[in-house]
Formats: structure tokens, C-alpha cells, sequence
């Protein structure tokens, strides 16, 4: 298991460990710098819904969340539950060996495709 943790340690996550993650370039990843582990949200333990605060745009499918003290994007769900995924900021996590991750490029801004995939 990881413990992902916001800088003031205000919010924190659990998940099962990772192998790859996924950097997304739309136009709220980019800015954030997240680098993205999936998971089902059954496999995830969510911080005090107090701690966080969300953010919806858009079509308003996700929200992303970040602490409410420190301002760090913590992780992002599904609004409307469609999905069985969701997404853990993997650079809260201290440790991770990012040379032996497959980090995979997703082109959110354009074609909603993985670019590693023919």
C-alpha cells in the first residue's frame, strides 16, 4: 500500500502500489503537474471529505480535489459515478523510484488517446 500525503499533511489517501502512471497534457493536468495512479475508488481510502475542496468545470464529469490548508491536488473522481476509476496525485507519494515507473503520455487536449499506443 502507498499513503499519498498533501505538503501540510492535512489530507491523506491510501491505495494499492503502483507501477505506471499516466501525465495527462488537457488544460488543468498541465498546470498541475500531477502525475496520475488509477485505481477503482473501492481500492482507495479518500481523506476527511473536511480536509479537501473541489473543483468542477467543463462538462463537469470530474472533480478534482485539493487541500483545503495547503492548496495540493490530492486526486479526482467521477461526478456522476459512471466510472469505476479515479485518479491519486502520485507525487504525494515520498519515495517512488520514478525511473522504474512506466509513465505513460495521454493526450487529454486533443485526441483522448495514450500516445505510447499505435
Amino acid at each position: 500500500m502507498i499513503q499519498a500525503v498533501c505538503h501540510c499533511g492535512a489530507a491523506r489517501l491510501t491505495a494499492p502500489a503502483f507501477a505506471e502512471v499516466t501525465e495527462c497534457n488537457c488544460s488543468i493536468c498541465r498546470r498541475l503537474g500531477a502525475r496520475w495512479a488509477h485505481y477503482s475508488p473501492k481500492d482507495v481510502t479518500l481523506p476527511d471529505p473536511q480536509t479537501t475542496q473541489l473543483y468542477v468545470w467543463g462538462d463537469r464529469m470530474l472533480a478534482f480535489h485539493r487541500c483545503k490548508s495547503c492548496g495540493v491536488a490530492t486526486h479526482w473522481q467521477s461526478l456522476d459515478g459512471s466510472r469505476d476509476r479515479m485518479a491519486v496525485n502520485a507525487r504525494l507519494v515520498d519515495g517512488v523510484d520514478w525511473t522504474s515507473l512506466r509513465i505513460r503520455q495521454f493526450d487529454g487536449a486533443d485526441t483522448w488517446r495514450y500516445l505510447d499506443e499505435a
